[in-house]
Formats: structure tokens, sequence, C-alpha cells
């Protein structure tokens, strides 16, 4: 509704909003079922081929023991107020601390923070989250559960609930998504801020509609607006597509890097074979397109971005064009042969690339 007094835009200018809007959704729609196209024959090709493998699925009813390794931290659970779910976390280092808040995407949980868990704990009180849906997070069955503005707050309530109100935080890929966010909506409780393989939300979102390579990446975007084909999917040969994610010549951790074990998969495995487990985290991706583009931008504290040249889901020109939207030191550092899943590709260098921002921050601040 207008404002009283406010002008109305003109009949072209409400024309020309409408018809774009209408364009935009068109393609929303019509990539996804391009993408819906494409996964039902690769589903067919599969039957054809070993039809007795193809629906196989194993729920693994135990976890792996490094799941539990006293090493990572302790399991710790924290229910809050405002929406009443219950956070599943692992915390590493002593209480009274300063926090830093990990945040993992998509399809991670806690555990592919394992690296850095051991490595900042020293200095930190370390949390590695499962989001809203993940693993043994609360997982709200509704798909309106999972705007932007909900894992905003759950962020901001989870730092409430911890006992700080501000955080060292850093984000991968989707939990990169709601790092930006959150640092954009509540500055006064990110002190810095640390983004691994995920661009400033507004330069996705441009960049996307302008480059055709990106969206075609960005396809599981689309697929994944479909209700239960999407899950259907990555269940099929005992939940193939999860596995090749990260073993994969394509899309997984390159021969340089730091190689997921047997068991690390199992991990993986363990959580997302569990019935419904799928169903939160891509939720996360259903409501996306109707809470984009963005209407404030800025960030405000230090940040820095560490991309994984070889990432075959986002170019890497995005990450120099985030450079805009960061008013205040912005470090950028690309790694040549990294991949998507960089902090556990290259935990070495990441580790090490993180504990350079942070020191030279604080010594920034006492000159």
């Amino acid at each position: 509704m207008a404002r009283p007094g406010a002008a109305c835009p003109p009949p072209a200018r409400r024309v020309m909003v409408a018809a774009r809007a209408l364009l935009f959704w068109a393609l929303v729609y019509s990539y996804c079922g391009v993408c819906a196209c494409i996964a039902g024959l690769r589903l067919l090709w599969s039957i054809g081929r070993r039809p007795g493998e193809t629906f196989r699925w194993v729920v693994r009813d135990n976890p792996p023991a490094c799941l539990n390794d006293p090493s990572l931290g302790t399991h710790c659970y924290v229910r809050i107020k405002d929406s009443g779910l219950r956070f599943h976390y692992v915390a590493a280092g002593e209480r009274g601390k300063p926090l830093m808040l990990l945040l993992h995407g998509f399809p991670e949980f806690w555990y592919s923070w394992r690296h850095q868990l051991r490595e900042f704990k020293s200095e930190y009180r370390v949390v590695a989250l499962d989001l809203r849906g993940y693993g043994e997070t609360d997982a709200p069955p509704h798909k309106e559960n999972y705007k932007l503005d909900c894992l905003i707050a759950d962020i901001k309530d989870i730092l409430e609930s911890l006992g700080y109100n501000k955080c060292v935080l850093i984000g991968h890929d989707w939990g990169g998504m709601i790092a930006w966010l959150v640092a954009i909506c509540y500055p006064e409780m990110v002190t810095k801020l640390i983004v691994v393989n995920f661009p400033h939300p507004s330069v996705f979102t441009e960049y996307i509609l302008r480059h055709p390579s990106q969206l075609i990446k960005s396809g599981y975007y689309f697929f994944f607006q479909m209700p239960w084909f999407p899950e259907f999917m990555f269940t099929l040969n005992d939940f193939k597509v999860l596995k090749s994610l990260f073993t994969s010549q394509a899309t997984g951790i390159g021969k340089k890097g730091c190689r997921l074990t047997a068991e690390d998969i199992e991990a993986y495995l363990y959580v997302f074979s569990q019935p419904g487990a799928l169903t939160g985290p891509i939720n996360h991706y259903r409501t996306i397109f109707s809470c984009l583009p963005l209407q404030h931008h800025e960030v405000i504290m230090p940040t820095l971005l560490l991309w994984g040249e070889r990432d075959a889901f986002m170019e890497v020109e995005m990450a120099e064009i985030t450079r805009i939207y960061v008013k205040n030191h912005f470090r950028l550092t690309i790694l040549s042969e990294a991949s998507h899943w960089l902090q556990q590709d290259q935990p070495d260098i990441v580790n090490k690339l993180i504990w350079t921002f942070l020191k030279e921050e604080t010594k920034r601040k006492r000159e």
C-alpha cells in the first residue's frame, strides 16, 4: 500500500515491473521443467542399466565413530525461544572465549567443519551448527518455515541463547548465503565475517540472470522447487549422487586436496539416509526466489572471502565483484587447485588464511 501523499508509479512503469516479474517466474518454472526432464532421463537410464540397484536405499542405523570423536568437541543442544526449535551443535574450546560460529552448506552438516573445530579451539569457543532441518536439529514440515527471514533469525536467537552478543561468523556455500544476510541485517552481532565459496547475495542474483553458464551451474536451485522428486533422486543407487558430489572428478575434492575417507563418506550417508532427512535441507531452496533480491546490501565489518577456483557450482568471477558491497577491509583469496568444498579440501591452507585475517584485524584495531 502506498504511503499517504506518495506519488503512484506511472502506468508504463507498473507494466514494466509486472512484465519483468512475469518473465522472471516464467524463467524459473521453465528451467525447473528442463531440470526435471533431465533428471527423469537419468532415472530411466539408471533403471535400464541396473534395475535392481536403482532403488536400493540403505538406512544407516549407527553413526560412524568419527561423529563422536572427542577431539572435535562436545555435542550440545539449545532450544530457541522464538521458534521453539531445538538446534544441535558441536562446540570446542572453553566457554567464555570469543565465539566463532560456523554455518555449513548443502548437502553438509556440522561435520564439514571438523578441521576448524580442532584448529581454532585454542583461542575461540568454536560452535559448528546443524542448520534448521539438518541432522539432529529440528525440521519443521512446511517449506514456509525455511524462508530466509527465519534462517537469519535462527542465527540471531542462537547467538543470544549461547550467551553471546557478537561473534566471528563463518559460512560456506548456503551457510555463506546466511552469513552474508546476518552480517547485513545484524551488523552489531558480527565482528568479522568469513565466507567460503559464496558471493554476496546481490552479486549472485544479478550475475545468474546475465550469465547462462552460471544459470546452468545453479540448475539445482530450480530443480529443488519441485516437491518430493529431488529427495527421491538423491536416494537412488544408495545415495550415489551424494557420494559423487564429494568424490567425482567433476564436482569432488581434487587430486591435490584432502580427500574424504570412507568413514567421512559414511558420516554423510548416516545423516542423509535417515527417512525424511533430505526434505528440510532442500526446503531451504524452495522459497529463495520469493526472498531475493535484497533491499539492503552493504556489509560494514571486515570481511574475508575464500574461494576454490575449481568450484563446479559457482563461477570465480563473482568473487571479485563482491568487493563493491563491502564497506570495510575486504580480503579475497582464490586457491587455484581447490574445489567447492574448500574447508575440507585444503584445511591447512584455509585455517592459515583465517588465522592471518583474524590476527591482522586485531592488529589493525590496536593501531
